[in-house]
């Protein structure tokens, strides 16, 4: 007789999976953060994981080739997602007749990168998007927005950021001055390490693209100026008259004076010359949400303005600004520090348990009548009351209602409190008041 061979049960690294509890926590981010989106009038979109390549790959380049999941089915070329931006792109391409602009969309969803899974990084996980799009223009009032929901997304989530701001445009304008934008790309991608390679070493590298120790010294000086709006603003304005400076110079001032308006707290954000967001799409406003108290966890939030989101899909101009949350390596980085926002551990509100299984027809009734106002079941296992009672506590139900011959004479119901003990006897109605007011 053979015996059946077991596959011992595995999962792959990089993808993360929780418990039920834990999960439970993680969708409850998910509805404060699509609430906030929605409050802010952002509509959803769903786009699907698979796109054909030649859509996904038209914007791609560097290491995103190599971490990209493709595969063929029959003679069509496919990708996986590796972000929800290109299939933005792709989807107001399609749509831009259709649609009302500026755009404002929001999509949550997992997005897949081959990537060496190691702590922190994931090869599947949700990121949580929020963009307006605009056709031929967009007001800089959408990046002020775009900063404020950012700002309003993590007080619901009741962590507490602050907001780096910048705008490309001056670090562009002042390599202009220069007479180095050839060597801008090279540039920028130096400066946007001076925090893990050092400022001498910054210098080094620099001088591979410019000859004065001076200028060197200048942009390092220019990248790493940080404080209020009013203080930076007030350093860097005259610095240089380039015009494409001073059009981040104007810009970062419209912007400042929009979160006021939209009152966010000055305490909240700050002007970062050093954030340029390495991607080359980015052309104005900047910036990256770090949570002060855990400097450790860098960047929990990061996007910026773009001049033209779908330029490999239409010749029509599409500039617009927006957000992304990696929300899996941010619920990874909580858990493991302990500063996950409370939750209730179960789904459920209560559990109906009845105290022989003669009583399971009238526990379901009351089920049917409890389930229109709160999360209920009834534990109909043929098993002793002390087990179902056992399955209550595993589950971490807070309060279970008891049915028994005695309950079904007076027409009310045992309602205990799973974490105090206390119970007493309630009628059907009154059972739903205590439920709902304890949530």
């Amino acid at each position: 007789m053979n015996e059946k061979k077991l596959i011992l049960p595995r999962k792959l690294s990089g993808f993360m999976e929780l418990e039920p509890s834990k999960q439970l926590v993680f969708d409850g981010m998910i509805e404060k953060i699509k609430k906030v989106y929605q409050t802010f009038g952002f509509m959803p979109l769903d786009t699907p994981v698979l796109e054909y390549s030649e859509i996904l790959m038209a914007k791609s380049g560097g290491s995103i080739d190599k971490e990209v999941y493709a595969f063929k089915k029959g003679d069509t070329d496919i990708c996986m997602r590796y972000d929800l931006t290109v299939p933005l792109a792709r989807y107001v391409a399609m749509h831009e007749n259709e649609l009302a602009f500026p755009f404002k969309r929001y999509q949550i969803g997992k997005v897949y990168r081959g990537e060496k899974a190691q702590k922190g990084r994931f090869r599947e996980f949700y990121q949580c998007d929020a963009d307006i799009v605009g056709l031929t223009e967009l007001s800089t009032v959408a990046d002020g927005e775009i900063l404020a929901l950012v700002d309003r997304v993590f007080a619901s989530l009741e962590l507490k950021i602050v907001n780096h701001i910048s705008n490309r445009n001056i670090l562009f304008g002042f390599i202009e001055e220069l007479k180095l934008e050839r060597y801008s790309t090279d540039i920028l991608t130096i400066l946007d390490k001076i925090d893990k390679i050092g400022k001498d070493n910054a210098i080094l590298e620099l001088k591979n693209y410019i000859q004065s120790e001076e200028d060197c010294q200048k942009l390092i000086d220019l990248t790493l100026q940080q404080g209020s709006f009013r203080h930076v603003l007030g350093k860097i304005e005259h610095l240089c008259q380039n015009e494409t400076y001073q059009k981040g110079i104007d810009e970062l001032k419209e912007v400042s004076s929009y979160l006021q308006a939209m009152g966010v707290s000055e305490e909240n954000y700050i002007l970062d010359i050093g954030i340029i967001r390495g991607q080359n799409y980015y052309t104005g406003t900047v910036f990256e949400a770090k949570m002060p108290e855990h400097p450790e966890f860098s960047t929990v939030c990061g996007g910026g303005r773009y001049d033209n989101l779908a330029s490999y899909y239409t010749d029509k101009k599409m500039p617009g600004v927006g957000m992304s949350i990696g929300l899996t390596r941010l619920f990874d980085l909580l858990d493991q520090n302990n500063l996950l926002p409370k939750n209730q551990p179960s789904a459920l509100a209560v559990q109906i348990l009845p105290m022989d299984n003669q009583y399971t027809l009238q526990c379901l009734q009351l089920q049917a009548y409890l389930s229109k106002k709160v999360a209920s079941e009834v534990n109909y296992q043929n098993r002793s009351f002390k087990s179902k009672l056992k399955e209550a506590n595993r589950k971490q139900v807070p309060f279970v209602i008891i049915v028994g011959e005695e309950e079904l004479k007076l027409g009310k119901y045992t309602l205990k409190n799973m974490n105090t003990g206390e119970q007493e006897l309630l009628s059907k109605e009154d059972c739903i008041k205590t439920l709902t007011a304890s949530k």
